[in-house]
């Protein structure tokens, strides 16, 4: 801890230190790929290109400004690393403030702001092997699976990889495209199976919803059950379905790979570090660390997050969802205990390292240590 500096919590220098972690860059293409979708490309600048290195799978967090208002949102980038672009896909919703914004209004040359990529949504490649990849996803649930599939084919050249892809209909394919030119690409080595919910198609196998029944008829006629990863990614029911699906088939859950994009009405992961709130404990001595620097605050056990006290005070700490799913707010407990109410976004191996996601963090002991510069 030498080389930290306890400081007192002035907006003025906490606004020097932690300013970095979002970076303008400019929007260089913005294209509708559906009737409900907008793609949006980033110009990243040369000196930042290595800021912004990604693994398939992994997302991005932007801010801008609507009506003079702060919208942060979290984004999976849909492109492969080699491509050396960045993007994203926008599902456009009704009453979506960044959806409506981005699907009405953003062009070319606008001025966004972006964090590095970041999120565990993979699993690691290497040219030499030959495995065999399945993948479950479901409308917007595309963006991060399409970046997998397209680095696997690219890397791991004797590896073969099987997407289920849902939607309503074929008008509502998102990177249908795409998925097509892969398809003519890689003939030997990628299987689309597109499912349509809402529209009639000739073969039984490709109508329908993305339930246990259509697991159980694709584990029989189309996926390979040995294959050694999975990816599900799309709305949680599906999620849960397809796991628990795969789990009462055997496959063991560390090759079972999910990424959740909401909340709503979601589970959380089993294993989060949750300590009981010592209820002698009233208030805590609080301190953060961020860019290599410290700052301290009082904190009661029973109020507010830790996130949303740094805020109060005036903090520009890393943050998006604020729901406990996208792990933005990730930093590791160095000293004291504290109550994290639910876990989304942390995997295992990370909550007994020590690793918390502040969001939903209460302080469960007298003084508590938080260090958002851990890897």
């Amino acid at each position: 801890m030498d080389s930290t500096q306890s400081t007192s919590f002035p907006k003025s220098l906490i606004k020097s230190f932690v300013v970095a972690h979002f970076y303008p860059v400019k929007v260089n293409e913005v294209y509708h790929d559906t009737d409900t979708a907008v793609v949006i490309g980033f110009d990243i600048p040369d000196e930042l290109k290595a800021a912004f290195a990604f693994t398939a799978g992994q997302y991005i967090n932007l801010r801008t400004y609507i009506n003079e208002e702060e919208v942060r949102r979290s984004y999976s980038l849909c492109s492969a690393p080699s491509e050396q672009r960045w993007r994203i896909a926008v599902k456009l919703l009704p009453d979506g403030i960044f959806s409506n914004y981005a699907f009405h209004c953003l062009k070319s040359g606008d001025s966004i702001e972006l964090m590095p990529p970041m999120g565990k949504f993979f699993t690691p490649l290497h040219p030499e092997q030959q495995k065999k990849y399945v993948a479950f996803a479901a409308g917007s649930g595309i963006t991060p699976i399409l970046s997998i599939i397209t680095a696997t084919l690219q890397t791991e050249t004797k590896s073969s990889f099987t997407l289920v892809y849902g939607n309503k209909s074929r008008a509502d394919m998102l990177f249908k495209e795409a998925l097509e030119a892969l398809k003519n690409k890689y003939m030997d080595r990628f299987i689309l199976i597109p499912v349509f919910s809402r529209e009639r198609v000739e073969s039984p196998l490709n109508e329908g919803r993305i339930d246990a029944p259509k697991c159980a008829v694709l584990a029989k006629q189309a996926i390979d059950l040995s294959a050694s990863e999975f990816f599900i990614c799309g709305p949680f029911e599906m999620i849960t379905i397809v796991k628990d699906f795969l789990l009462q088939k055997g496959i063991a859950e560390q090759h079972i790979h999910f990424e959740l994009f909401t909340a709503l009405h979601a589970k959380p992961r089993t294993a989060a570090i949750v300590y009981q709130v010592n209820k002698s404990v009233s208030a805590s001595k609080v301190t953060l660390q961020l860019d290599g620097r410290s700052f301290q605050f009082p904190l009661a056990a029973n109020g507010m997050s830790i996130l949303d006290a740094a805020q109060q005070q005036g903090a520009d700490v890393p943050y998006a969802c604020k729901g406990g799913v996208c792990s933005t707010c990730r930093a590791k407990l160095l000293k004291g205990k504290v109550n994290m109410e639910v876990n989304y976004a942390l995997e295992p191996d990370e909550v007994a390292a020590g690793f918390i996601l502040t969001c939903q963090s209460h302080p469960a002991s007298d003084e508590v240590w938080v260090d958002y510069d851990a890897k």
